[in-house]
């Protein structure tokens, strides 16, 4: 077993991170802004150590001092957890050459898997279905309209690199495909420093469904089951669940398909450590690959309440040479689970963000209820990250179990001091269409354009 682990990574997923390696005897390792000095992580941990000012491209991005940070904590790995740094295949090989060892794949597996661009490259390769598009980069306008031609409208133009919805517009027609293409390209090139961007055909009204991936470094691949991520704003995820209702309910045959076609790219890939493999599902069940997020993801929770198997515990086994225990048979399901991304952000003025001190913070509990969060009463939250700052998850024999478990938590979840999102993700819980089960990745969209004034004119 390790016997130190440095956490390069801040707020709940640090804290996460943490807790797994107490639960396996490993010391950790720290590592904060001068901003997130109290924060949760920093007091958690077993040592802590600052790198820098608040802005991330002077602390959390700067390799030279997260290594820099390990050599002088004598660490033996190090985990990025999710953002940051946990995609940098360069990272994981400085890590490498420095002796550490990096709880995620292998720089190999992430060159292979590079980009979106790469990516589709090989899932064509492990027959797997893309959606219609461009073979790589496409490099002006006019390219960008011949494929559009030849693929039909609507389109959508995808940043290479990246994500969390920037460097994507959806294109109608030859006005909006060239309007669209120039501000993806300057979107991403100002969020990733890559103004790369690619084309596919738009697929309308889909679901988008993920599977959790786990592979050894001796080649043993296995899925964890799938997670429904379709309740999404501006292409950021707002709400999971497990097992997908589209799944569940009308094409029940997927999970088995899908399931072994993940498993595909990570094999051709030669993945190992955790994963995920994203697909857009159409209305009439067909699936096409999207991408591979090589690292642990926000919503990992709600598979480890349907499994019952710790993802950040089987990263740091995995990181140690150790072989997978679980086989493909091994893995059951039982229940489901659904989480809802708790973020400082104000729903009644376009989510602007909440940043500031929290004064009071009551989470909720009982029978079925996990919360993952860094924040507590007294902690001011920065506006310099990402405005997530909590997960809740609820776990229930069934969907509607679920479901009201989510709701009642909802209602318990306090926070004062900054405005957050509960009260948006509880109008979701109470949408008709959600309970049923029935909704795509334009769920929002639709839920506030036709009713905005319903869902919120009564609370403001």
């Amino acid at each position: 077993m390790f016997e130190k682990i440095l956490v390069a990574n801040r707020g709940e997923i640090a804290v996460r991170i943490i807790r797994a390696c107490k639960e396996l005897n490993v010391k950790t390792v720290a590592v904060y802004s001068e901003i997130d000095a109290n924060s949760m992580h920093v007091q958690l941990a077993d040592e802590a150590i600052c790198i820098g000012k608040a802005p991330s491209s002077e602390s959390y991005l700067r390799i030279d001092r997260i290594i820099s940070a390990a050599e002088i904590a004598d660490v033996d790995a190090i985990h990025p957890g999710y953002g940051f740094l946990s995609e940098n295949a360069h990272f994981a090989d400085v890590c490498e050459s420095c002796n550490i060892r990096f709880i995620g794949p292998s720089s190999r597996a992430m060159n292979a898997l590079e980009n979106k661009a790469t990516s589709r490259d090989l899932a064509r390769r492990a027959g797997v279905p893309c959606p219609p598009g461009s073979d790589g980069l496409v490099e002006n306008e006019q390219e960008a309209l011949a494929i559009a031609k030849k693929i039909g409208y609507p389109v959508m133009i995808k940043a290479i690199a990246g994500g969390g919805g920037r460097g994507m517009r959806v294109a109608h027609n030859d006005v909006s495909l060239v309007k669209g293409y120039h501000t993806a390209r300057s979107e991403a090139e100002k969020a990733f420093g890559n103004s790369g961007v690619y084309i596919e055909k738009f697929i309308e009204n889909p679901h988008h469904i993920e599977f959790q991936i786990l592979g050894d470094s001796r080649g043993n691949i296995i899925h964890l089951g799938e997670r429904d991520c379709s309740i999404q704003r501006r292409n950021q995820k707002v709400v999971e669940e497990t097992p997908s209702p589209l799944i569940e309910g009308k094409f029940k045959d997927l999970r088995k398909k899908m399931g072994k076609a993940a498993v595909r790219i990570a094999e051709v890939a030669h993945y190992s450590n955790a994963g995920t493999v994203e697909f857009v599902v159409d209305e009439k069940g067909q699936f096409f690959f999207l991408e591979v997020n090589k690292r642990i993801q926000v919503e990992h929770p709600i598979t480890e309440e349907v499994t019952g198997i710790d993802l950040v515990k089987q990263q740091i086994m995995i990181a140690m040479g150790e072989p997978l225990r679980i086989s493909q048979s091994d893995v059951t399901f039982r229940g489901h689970a659904i989480e809802c991304r708790i973020n400082a952000e104000d729903p009644f003025d376009d989510f602007r963000p909440s940043p500031g001190r929290v004064e009071m913070y009551y989470a909720p509990g009982g029978r079925g209820v996990r919360v993952d969060s860094h924040a507590y009463a007294g902690y001011t939250i920065p506006p310099h990250y990402d405005s997530m700052i909590g997960k809740l998850i609820t776990f229930g024999k069934d969907r509607r179990e679920a479901m009201d478990t989510m709701s009642r938590a909802l209602s318990e979840y306090m926070i004062t001091g900054i405005k957050t999102t509960i009260p948006f993700e509880q109008a979701i819980l109470q949408d008709p269409n959600f309970r049923r089960g029935v909704y795509s990745t334009h769920f929002i969209e639709h839920l506030l354009s036709g009713g905005r004034g319903g869902l919120f004119e009564d609370r403001a």
